[in-house]
């Protein structure tokens, strides 16, 4: 496993996949099936360039990004009046402190044992970008997952539609264009599927405003509010839309706009124990 801010295999690999499913859905697939010398074949073949250039650009800027850095100076303030509730250990009961890092955790944020630092509002490390998925660039890696989704599935119509018109006169091999565009759609299969299931599970933690190291705390915690009669409230779920808004941004026409970012700092986070405000939150 690559140190963070190396190109490692994974993202080698991912390059590697663009283009090769790339290369075979535009200049195999649309001229068996199209033709690029058509209209509509010209036109699939800009809108799947747009496509696949988005994937790796939004995919090169979550790679790069930094996932959000603890600033040196944070301290918490148990005294401060806008921030209601303050994260503290399992055991002990004290405010989470670093001993790696020698700093305070500000709420939501982790120690990643792979960048050997904390990360705020951490949802995962993921071995495909070589970086921490963190508050700075959560939201392009989702967009990037959208993009990627979109991308696959587009590309498998054209696949088919390929491999079901490709000329009967081609003779099988496995330098033939037929054979070349069922390996491809082969391969997209699991990948497209793998690729919605990773998109609909950061969906649902949307709307949840959770992260994945959340939704794992909250699980237990949910187990142990019940052994104990009480009910759990994850305390940054602050109803769909704010959930949406606190991730993506206020602007409803820059949500899937790979060169907006979220709001706020990463250090604090509105929590649904806050009274609610007439002016924008964060």
């Amino acid at each position: 496993m690559g140190r963070p801010g190396y190109i490692t295999v994974p993202i080698l690999s991912v390059l590697a996949a663009i283009c090769y499913v790339y290369y075979t859905t535009v200049f195999l697939a649309i001229p068996a099936w199209l033709g690029l010398s058509t209209a509509a074949g010209l036109a699939n073949a800009a809108v799947f360039t747009a496509l696949a250039a988005a994937c790796v650009a939004t995919y090169a800027i979550a790679v790069s990004r930094d996932p959000g850095r603890v600033p040196a100076s944070f301290v918490p303030d148990v005294e401060e009046a806008g921030s209601p509730i303050h994260e503290i250990k399992r055991k002990g009961g004290d405010l989470r402190y670093c001993q790696k890092c020698s700093h305070y955790k500000p709420p939501r944020a982790h120690h990643c044992r792979v960048c050997k630092r904390c990360v705020l509002r951490m949802d995962h490390h993921c071995i495909w970008i070589n970086n921490c998925v963190g508050h700075e660039n959560y939201k392009i890696f989702l967009v990037f997952v959208l993009y990627a989704v979109i991308a696959s599935f587009y590309s498998m119509v054209l696949i088919i539609g390929g491999a079901v018109h490709i000329p009967k006169d081609e003779q099988p091999g496995s330098d033939s264009s037929r054979t070349s565009i069922i390996v491809c759609g082969v391969l997209l299969c699991p990948l497209a599927l793998a690729l919605m299931i990773l998109l609909g599970w950061h969906v649902y933690l949307i709307l949840h405003n959770k992260t994945t190291i959340e939704y794992h705390e909250g699980v237990r915690a949910t187990w142990l509010a019940e052994k104990a009669g009480n009910i759990y409230h994850h305390p940054y779920n602050l109803g769909v839309y704010e959930n949406l808004v606190s991730v993506l941004g206020p602007n409803m026409l820059c949500w899937l706009c790979p060169i907006s970012r979220n709001i706020g700092n990463g250090v604090r986070f509105r929590t649904s124990y806050e009274i609610p405000l007439s002016t924008s939150p964060m």
